[in-house]
C-alpha cells in the first residue's frame, strides 16, 4: 500500500527504502551536480552506484545521509521525506544509516574498540550494551582479536574493516559506501565485498558508490550509473 509523503501525488510504498523524485543539487557559483533524478531502491536490496570521477556519487549518498539538501525535488528514505526533517531529528535520523568511506575516517589516537564504539556512546547505550555490540561487530569483520590495537598498526584492509564494524554497531536498516575499496587490492576488494554481501543477506539495505568496473560486474546486482550528474537511460526504478 502507497502512503502519501508531502503534499498531493507524492507516493512512496513502504517496500521502498530510498526514493528519488526528480532531484537536483545545484551549488553556489552554478554548478549543478546532480539533475533531475529519478529512481527507487527496495528494502532489503543491494544496489552500486558507479559513474565518471565527478559524476555525482558522493554527491547524492551526501544527500541521503542528510549531509547536503537537495536543491529540489524529493528525497524520501525508510518513508521520511528529508526536505521535512527538522534541525533536531537529524542526528536520531543518522542513527538508522550506517556510512563507510575509502579514506577509513578512524580516530588515531583511539583504539579499534573505541572507534567502534563512538555511534554507541552518543547514542547513549549502557557500557555493558557497548561492549556487547562492539565485539559482535569485531567478531563480523574478523578482527575479534585486535580490539586493543591502535589504527596505525592495522593494514589498510583492516582498518576498512574496523570502519565497517563502526558503520553497522548499532544495526542500521540502511548502509551507505563511499568507495569503501578504492585503496584495496583486489583480493581485500573481494573480501570487504563479501561483508556486504552478508549484511545484505540478513536484510540491511546496501548502496555503494565504487569505480570499481570489474567487481561490480562479477556480482548479480543493480547497477545505477551516473554520467554528468544524470542517471543513465532505463535505469532508476527498483527491481
Amino acid at each position: 500500500m502507497s502512503r502519501l509523503v508531502n503534499g498531493p501525488g507524492r507516493f512512496v510504498t513502504p517496500s521502498v527504502m530510498i526514493q528519488f523524485s526528480a532531484v537536483s543539487k545545484l551549488y553556489p557559483g552554478g554548478h549543478e551536480a546532480l539533475q533531475g533524478l529519478s529512481f527507487a531502491i527496495e528494502r532489503g536490496e543491494m544496489v552500486f552506484l558507479t559513474g565518471h570521477s565527478g559524476a555525482g556519487k558522493s554527491t547524492l549518498l551526501k544527500l541521503i545521509a542528510h549531509i547536503e539538501r537537495a536543491s529540489s525535488g524529493q528525497v524520501v528514505v525508510n518513508e521520511r521525506n528529508l526536505a521535512r526533517l527538522h534541525r533536531r531529528q537529524i542526528p536520531h535520523y543518522r542513527r538508522s544509516l550506517g556510512m563507510i568511506f575509502q579514506d577509513y575516517r578512524l580516530l588515531a589516537e583511539r583504539t579499534v574498540f573505541d572507534n567502534i564504539a563512538l555511534p554507541l556512546i552518543i547514542g547513549g547505550y549502557d557500557e555493558r550494551e557497548i561492549g556487547r555490540r562492539v565485539r559482535a561487530a569485531l567478531d563480523k569483520v574478523g578482527l575479534l582479536s585486535k580490539e586493543k590495537y591502535y589504527p596505525v598498526e592495522l593494514s589498510g584492509g583492516e582498518q576498512q574493516r574496523v570502519g565497517i564494524a563502526r558503520a553497522v554497531v548499532h544495526k542500521p536498516a540502511l548502509l551507505l559506501a563511499d568507495e569503501p575499496t578504492g585503496n584495496l587490492d583486489p583480493d581485500l576488494s573481494r573480501e570487504i565485498m563479501s561483508l556486504f554481501q552478508a549484511f545484505n543477506r540478513v536484510g540491511v539495505t546496501v548502496l555503494i558508490a565504487t569505480h570499481d568496473v570489474g567487481l561490480i560486474a562479477s556480482l548479480p546486482y543493480r547497477v545505477l550509473t551516473l554520467h554528468n550528474g544524470r542517471l543513465s537511460s532505463g535505469e532508476g526504478g527498483a527491481s
